[in-house]
């Protein structure tokens, strides 16, 4: 049977987190700039708000906004937002050192490699072939389309069931403990956390109750353990 390597993307491969601040920033100065009646502070601080009420996988945050200020959706000011936020955010959008090395080397194992991604389809589509990294990928499983997202099991197990392989012969990698790294131990496959912000009380957990979880500090290092 296949061994497959399942990778989240959003600051697992890709470095998502450092150009959202700045790509939203500016696409509020533009809508600032084409009349929208708010200071950018407030704008933004607004823009926050919507964001965590909606999630950021919702694609509709500017119509809120402009609903939210004028009682109806602004098109133009939209528009302006829109298109400063992808035109910033595809700017700054980079893979992380030594992500195609590590995917060749990878592939050049023998590993098959997937998505499992809690998003939007065709976003997530869209940043892998942007940053010409689809090539590598058999498959994506989204939870827009299976109807769940990580670290539920049903996830993991669409992704497995997509792939045609064991959760013994594969692998979750992923910068998130509770949705990647313990999503991926729950549904029987070994984990690896990378770029993640891990937590004494979850290192402690690893440790202490023998998890398959192994952290790295960068991409580059699965070279080495796989």
């Amino acid at each position: 049977m296949d061994k497959v390597v399942f990778f989240d993307i959003d600051d697992t491969l890709l470095d998502t987190s450092n150009f959202a601040k700045i790509a939203r920033e500016a696409a509020i100065n533009a809508m600032v700039d084409n009349g929208l009646d708010l200071t950018n502070e407030e704008a933004y601080n607004l823009l926050k708000e919507i964001i965590a009420q909606k999630g950021s996988n919702y694609d509709k945050h500017f119509n809120v906004l402009t609903k939210t200020v004028y009682g109806e959706e602004n098109y133009k000011l939209i528009a302006s937002g829109m298109i400063t936020y992808h035109n910033v955010k595809f700017a700054l959008l980079r893979p992380f050192p030594r992500t195609n090395e590590v995917l060749i080397h990878l592939k050049t194992k023998g590993y098959k490699l997937a998505v499992i991604s809690n998003g939007i389809t065709i976003k997530q589509w869209e940043k892998l072939v942007r940053m010409n990294l689809h090539p590598f990928f058999d498959k994506i499983i989204t939870s827009e389309e299976v109807g769940f997202e990580k670290p539920n099991k049903r996830i993991f197990e669409e992704a497995l069931n997509a792939m045609n392989c064991s959760s013994e012969n594969s692998i979750m990698i992923g910068n998130k403990f509770k949705e990647d790294a313990m999503g991926g131990v729950n549904a029987g496959m070994s984990s690896i956390l990378v770029n993640s912000k891990v937590t004494d009380e979850e290192r402690k957990k690893i440790i202490d109750e023998n998890i398959n979880i192994q952290i790295i500090d960068n991409i580059d290092e699965v070279d080495s353990i796989l």
